[in-house]
């Protein structure tokens, strides 16, 4: 491959995965746009012949499913949610070269212009398998659409493939009172014509291609497991109902979505290439010199180092140049929560902080690998406000008042030559980074040169030189190499600061340009310094994170709460308070929720049978404090579906919340199932 820092100009092509088109952009997304939008705009600032594309993954049966709750239609859901994604990301300042979608005529086009390929080179196979149908809906299950009591541990309300309590996994024919996630109707079995790709018969080709530099070690590590284990035939068709393409001579059957979404890849660069009269050929024709990368998820690498080479090898177009994968994101060392407002979407952050803040702290944790990522947000804060307000910006505003009050605006000469030189060589190191997507190594180095540059402001003292008579010239050189620095360390920025570095070249009145960063701005006009970037407050984050929690349902009995907490709420007849069946019950088991900050698992016997309830108590007691007591339930309280599973009632206590929640117990006396009068 091609050095970033050749004269011959690159011609390449970046995609990112396609975010599913049944939902807003969260955190988590968001790492992978950035790193991606960071890398291409350092191409592009190189001077290199490079495109990003995308698209929403617009087809499936969630968005068709989704698309009739709402009562509109699949067409109607995804246009919107493209919208939606398309601010989102435009907030962040990715700069794609297209976005555009998977329910498209191009994709159409591929998608069945690759099939009849495969098919004509005997690596499409049929036969008959059996799943689960729901028969009021007319229609075949994914595991995700069936769910039932844990044949493990009895937990209700799991879904068809795992069991979110034990951690148990098995088949949705295991499940106990399995039902229609759809409908509500007990599935049955049903069989159907399949269609399937014959992947085990690529896994000479896949030895050698995932070996060939293409990703990164760990991957090409953990694929080769799964060579050696040997490759299952992939099962590429849905039955109708469902929201895609239909197979070709097939009525009734639709390509997988994800056999469809890679192939937006092709389908996005094409609408592109129409548009701009770009030669799509040159970059997908077997024999291509041109480079084509594409950044992922770690969760989606079998698609894509897998089963997508395979594809496109098979169809005679070239296969990437490079797959390369990142981690996951967690958020103060957890998995991102609703009760801890740590789910943060794109547009709640949007509406609270600055987008170049955390552009800047992913920059800062990124490697070329795929180690997963927190995100601290003290530590955030932190960062952005000593590094990017107290370091890099902090150059230009101690030095640029001097030069407009005192010299009218007018650099002098670069007195600094050798500190001067030690930046622009820096570039060379920084290329390496970037280009190796090693952009924490690059913000630390970026860092390190203005450290140097705070130092030298430091070690001269314009604002000492600037009260001595005759000392006018000194002054101007002093600010002058000042700023001269500045101009480098946001040259190196620019592509993950793009915003800034705009602002930059309006106040500096000069291009940030990599390629030719060894001019100096000497006896130059720049214009009057305003301020770059805020600090980050603590107080903006909180706000960020209230605004992300979710509430969780009062599940200790007490009622909604009024404005005034020393006022009493609305009255209620006596009739409708007799309606509430208070019963004594024992707890038989306490055990923690899994992704739950407030809420303990409560098994509860009746007397007559036991009850599964959630109350918000954990703060209060230790599950093993309460197994064995007695306490009082609303017995006869509908049921409640939680993300956790069902709440079939609600204990009874009392208190002001954190530690003082106190269960409300019965007299020793009682027994389980005593009514409570």
């Amino acid at each position: 491959m091609t050095q970033a820092s050749s004269k011959q100009q690159r011609d390449i092509l970046v995609t990112s995965a396609l975010p599913y088109a049944n939902g807003p952009i969260h955190l988590g997304h968001l790492l992978e746009y950035i790193q991606t939008d960071i890398w291409v705009r350092y191409q592009k600032m190189r001077g290199q012949n490079c495109y990003y594309v995308c698209a929403d993954d617009a087809h499936g049966t969630a968005i068709m499913l989704r698309a009739e709750r709402e009562g509109i239609t699949p067409e109607q859901l995804i246009d919107r949610i493209r919208e939606e994604h398309q601010q989102d990301f435009s907030g962040f300042h990715i700069r794609f070269d297209n976005y555009y979608t998977t329910h498209s005529e191009e994709n159409r086009y591929f998608s069945e212009y690759i099939y009849r390929q495969l098919q004509n080179n005997g690596h499409i196979a049929t036969r008959k398998i059996t799943q689960s149908f729901d028969p009021e809906k007319n229609m075949f299950l994914a595991d995700r659409f069936i769910k039932g009591t844990c044949p493990k541990c009895k937990t209700e309300d799991q879904y068809g493939d795992n069991c979110e309590a034990c951690g148990a996994t098995y088949t949705p024919a295991e499940l106990i009172n399995p039902r229609s996630a759809v409908s509500g109707a007990t599935p049955i079995e049903k069989e159907s014509e399949h269609y399937f790709f014959k992947l085990p018969e690529f896994a000479d080709f896949l030895t050698k291609w995932t070996r060939s530099g293409a990703l990164q070690p760990q991957v090409a590590n953990k694929l080769a497991e799964w060579l050696d284990a040997g490759l299952q035939e992939w099962d590429i068709s849905r039955d109708a109902p469902y929201f895609g393409f239909e197979i070709p001579d097939a009525p009734g059957k639709y390509f997988y979505v994800w056999l469809d979404a890679p192939i937006g890849y092709l389908a996005s660069f094409k609408n592109l290439c129409k548009r701009e009269d770009i030669d799509f050929e040159h970059f997908w024709k077997a024999d291509s010199t041109a480079e084509v990368y594409h950044f992922i998820g770690k969760d989606i690498i079998n698609f894509h180092a897998l089963f997508w080479p395979s594809m496109l090898y098979d169809a005679g177009f070239r296969t990437p140049t490079a797959v390369w994968a990142h981690g996951f994101v967690t958020v103060n060392g957890k998995k991102m929560s609703k009760s801890r407002g740590t789910f943060i979407m794109a547009r709640t952050y949007l509406d609270h902080l600055n987008p170049e803040y955390l552009r800047y702290y992913f920059a800062g944790k990124l490697t070329g690998g795929v180690d997963d990522m927190d995100l601290n947000l003290e530590d955030f804060a932190a960062r952005v406000n000593s590094d990017l307000v107290g370091k890099v910006v902090n150059i230009a505003s101690r030095s640029a008042g001097f030069i407009t009050k005192r010299f009218d605006g007018e650099l002098g000469e670069v007195t600094e030559q050798a500190k001067l030189k030690e930046f622009i060589e820096a570039g060379k190191e920084l290329e390496a980074f970037y280009e190796a997507r090693e952009f924490g190594r690059a913000m630390r180095r970026i860092m390190e040169l203005a450290d140097i540059a705070n130092q030298y402001v430091n070690d001269e003292q314009p604002w000492v030189i600037a009260k001595q008579e005759g000392q006018d010239e000194k002054l101007q050189a002093i600010c002058t190499n000042a700023l001269n620095m500045f101009h480098l360390l946001m040259t190196y920025l620019a592509p993950v600061l793009p915003e800034t570095a705009k602002a930059s070249e309006d106040f500096l009145n000069a291009k940030l340009d990599w390629n030719n960063r060894s001019e100096r701005l000497e006896n130059h006009s720049i214009k009057k310094f305003t301020p770059l970037m805020s600090r980050v407050d603590m107080a903006q984050i909180e706000k960020m994170l209230d605004a992300s929690k979710e509430e969780m349902p009062a599940a200790t009995g007490k009622p909604s709460q009024p404005a005034n907490p020393e006022a009493i709420a609305d009255e209620i007849e006596f009739d409708d308070f007799a309606k509430v069946d208070l019963r004594v019950v024992k707890i038989v088991k306490a055990e923690h929720v899994e992704g739950a900050d407030k809420l303990l698992r409560l098994t509860l016997d009746l007397g007559h049978g036991e009850r599964n309830v959630f109350a918000g108590i954990k703060s209060a007691y230790n599950p093993e404090d309460l197994e064995g007591r007695l306490t009082v339930m609303v017995a006869n309280l509908k049921s409640r579906k939680m993300k956790f599973g069902i709440s079939e009632g609600m204990v009874l206590a009392a208190g002001p919340g954190g530690k003082d929640i106190f269960i409300l117990s019965p007299d020793s006396g009682a027994t389980p199932g005593m009514r409570v009068m």
